[in-house]
């Protein structure tokens, strides 16, 4: 694939507006992505452009029946862009995304996985067991990862592939753990029903009132051990990747798996506040990437 910087004036605007997007608003993956070389920062920046814009729709204030409208707009738009456009989209995030697609084996259809996810959000859908919160986080989260696979280029995409998959599942389960008391109050629960019967917990969507949060406490290091086993395995995509990417990919995973270490450290804490790294150890974690060191999850006791 070409590594040459696009010539269209219109398109180098356009991957600067997707850059922009991506500095101020995917924060833990901007630090990743800019490990990458110019062409591949650029497209990796289009495709997080258009994922952030399908969670805005999921995550915006329109009624429900509006976001749903949206999202299946970009779906068709998805649909167009697998089957080839007739013309450049005037939209910038769309027509960096279709540049950047025409240069890598970016599996754009893998967009609509996301959607499906989104979807499920605007719904209300819960989750019973963490089978099916698994299949969630691989639409919201796996898809990503495959979509990030497509610019790093492995040299065996098909091996590479399912372990991006694993990793975009243990950085959802870090997303999830983050933002539960945000998410209930936002009418969302991710938690397992099953998981949570089995730690005596109950959560009720729309109720920011977590009474005795001893038996959360448990559940919550209980299921950043399970994050930690996908880390385990999403984390051995590392030396298939070349050395920039791999360092893009380290970057982004430590930065999430250093997170899921604090919110296990202190699952009290997180029910109290949206918990986050400052900058200076997100460099940090970046710097140890760069110089090809892969964050390794750590074994925890889950009782």
């Amino acid at each position: 694939m070409s590594a040459v910087a696009p010539a269209s004036p219109a398109v180098r605007a356009a991957y600067q507006h997707c850059q922009q997007v991506t500095t101020t608003e995917a924060r833990n993956f901007s630090y990743g992505i800019a490990l990458l070389p110019g062409d591949k920062r650029r497209a990796l920046s289009a495709v997080y452009a258009f994922a952030r814009r399908i969670d805005d729709i999921g995550d915006g204030s329109l009624p429900a029946d509006d976001k749903l409208a949206a999202l299946e707009e970009a779906r068709a738009q998805v649909t167009e862009l697998v089957g080839g456009l007739a013309a450049p989209p005037r939209d910038p995030v769309l027509l960096a995304l279709a540049d950047a697609a025409s240069r890598f084996a970016i599996p754009v259809a893998a967009f609509g996985e996301l959607i499906d996810g989104c979807e499920a959000d605007v719904r209300g859908t819960t989750y019973r067991t963490f089978d099916e919160l698994e299949h969630y986080c691989r639409c919201v989260a796996g898809s990503i990862g495959r979509l990030s696979l497509g610019v790093f280029g492995p040299a065996d995409p098909a091996a590479a592939e399912p372990l991006a998959d694993a990793l975009g599942i243990a950085l959802q389960l870090t997303n999830i753990l983050r933002d539960i008391r945000e998410d209930l109050g936002n009418g969302r629960v991710y938690l397992p029903a099953d998981d949570l019967a089995r730690f005596g917990c109950t959560l009720r969507a729309g109720e920011s009132r977590l009474g005795d949060t001893a038996g959360l406490e448990r559940l919550i290091r209980f299921e950043a051990q399970r994050a930690r086993d996908w880390y385990a395995t999403g984390l051995r995509l590392m030396p298939m990747l070349d050395w920039r990417s791999a360092a893009s990919a380290g970057a982004m995973a430590g930065i999430y798996l250093r997170l899921l270490d604090h919110i296990s450290a202190t699952p009290g804490e997180v029910l109290q506040r949206r918990m986050s790294l400052p900058a200076k150890e997100k460099i940090m974690v970046a710097v140890r990437s760069l110089v090809g060191l892969t964050p390794r999850p750590v074994t925890e006791g889950t009782s």
